[in-house]
C-alpha cells in the first residue's frame, strides 16, 4: 500500500526533526521549516509507533534531522526502534560526533549518512557554522565512511563564501570515498527579493552543465530526478549530486517526502508556512492506528508542488 496526494506523487520518505537543538550556528539554517518555540520533543516510543504506522502505509525510507539529531542522548536508542520497519535508514548530521557515534549507530541499525560540509577552510568554515570544529567533523567523516554506506557530504554553495572551493570539494570527494552533494540556498517566495538571499544565492545550473560536459558516466536518481554525475579528478572518480531546488518545477513535482516536526506534526513542504497537522496530541491522548493513519492521510492531502 502507498499513499499518493492530489498531484499523484507518492509518498515513500518520511524526514523526522529530532530537536530543534544543535551545537552549531550556521546562519543560513533553514531549521528545517520548524518556526516555532515549542521545546517537547517526540520520544522514542512515539517515534516508534509513527514509524510503524508509516510503514503500513508503504514508508520505508525514513530520514532523521534536527537541528542536530546527534544532541539527543537517546538517539541510538530511536535507530534500534525504527530500524526494523524500514528499508533505508539515514541521518544528516553536522559531523560534530560521528567520530564516536558512526560505529555505534551503523550498529543499532543505521545504513548511511548525510554530513553537512560547507567549506574545506578552516576560516570559512567557522565563519558559516559558527564553530571552530573542521578537524573534528573531518576526523568524523573519515570513521563514517568506515561503518556507514554511503556517507554524502552536503555543501550549501554560498556566493562570496565558498562558492570558489566547489572544485576542491569535488576533490575531497573522490579522496575520500564519499558523495558530493551540491546545494542550493534556499529560501520562500517571499525571500528572495531580500538582501541576504541576493548577497548569498549562487545559481547551481552552469556548475551542472560543467558537471555534464566533464561526466564520463551520468545517472538519474529517482527522487526529484536529480542526476549523479561521476566526475574524472586526481584522486579517482567524484560522485556529484546537484540539488536546484528554486523555482524548479521538476524538482516539486517528483517529491516523495512528507516531514515530521520535533514536536510532533506533519509538514507538508520545507518552504510552506501554515501547513502543520498535529498528530502528537492524538497520538498522546490515546488514538488508535486508525485515526492516526487518518491524520496522516489529511497531512498526504495537504501536499502541493510549491514551485509550479
Amino acid at each position: 500500500m502507498v499513499l499518493f496526494d492530489r498531484f499523484g506523487r507518492p509518498v515513500t520518505n518520511l524526514r523526522i526533526s529530532l530537536t530543534k537543538d544543535c551545537n552549531f550556528r550556521c546562519f543560513f539554517c533553514h531549521r528545517e521549516g520548524q518556526h516555532f518555540n515549542a521545546r517537547l520533543e517526540l520520544t522514542p516510543a512515539e517515534i516508534e509507533r509513527l514509524v510503524r504506522i508509516a510503514s503500513h502505509l508503504g514508508i520505508k525510507k525514513v530520514k532523521l534531522t534536527g537541528g542536530e539529531p546527534t544532541v539527543r542522548d537517546d538517539i541510538l536508542e530511536i535507530v534500534r526502534r525504527i530500524k526494523p520497519y524500514v528499508a533505508d535508514l539515514s541521518m544528516t548530521t553536522n559531523g560534530s560526533r560521528l567520530k564516536e557515534l558512526s560505529k555505534p549507530l551503523a550498529e543499532a541499525g543505521l545504513d548511511r549518512v548525510n554530513v553537512s560540509l560547507h567549506s574545506l577552510r578552516p576560516e570559512v568554515y567557522k565563519r558559516i557554522t559558527g564553530v571552530d570544529m573542521l578537524d573534528t567533523v573531518l576526523e568524523g567523516i573519515d570513521e563514517a565512511v568506515k561503518y556507514l554506506s554511503p556517507v554524502k557530504l552536503n555543501m550549501t554553495v554560498m556566493k562570496g563564501l565558498n562558492d570558489g572551493e566547489i572544485w576542491d570539494m569535488i576533490e575531497f570527494a573522490a579522496k575520500t570515498g564519499v558523495i558530493l552533494q551540491l546545494i542550493e540556498l534556499e529560501a520562500p517566495k517571499e525571500m528572495t527579493q531580500t538582501n541576504f538571499f541576493r548577497k548569498y544565492f549562487f545559481p547551481l545550473k552552469p556548475v551542472e552543465q560543467k558537471l555534464e560536459e566533464m561526466a564520463i558516466e551520468t545517472k538519474e536518481r529517482q527522487m526529484h530526478r536529480r542526476k549523479k554525475y561521476f566526475i574524472p579528478t586526481d584522486h579517482g572518480i567524484a560522485e556529484v549530486e546537484v540539488v536546484r531546488s528554486m523555482h524548479n518545477t521538476m524538482f516539486c513535482a517528483n517529491c516523495t517526502r512528507l516531514r515530521v516536526t520535533s514536536n510532533g506534526k506533519f509538514k507538508t513542504c520545507l518552504l510552506r508556512k501554515n501547513d502543520l497537522i498535529d498528530f502528537a496530541t492524538a497520538l498522546r491522548n490515546g488514538a488508535s492506528d486508525e485515526e492516526l493513519i487518518e491524520i496522516f492521510k489529511k497531512a498526504i492531502r495537504l501536499r502541493e508542488p510549491y514551485w509550479k
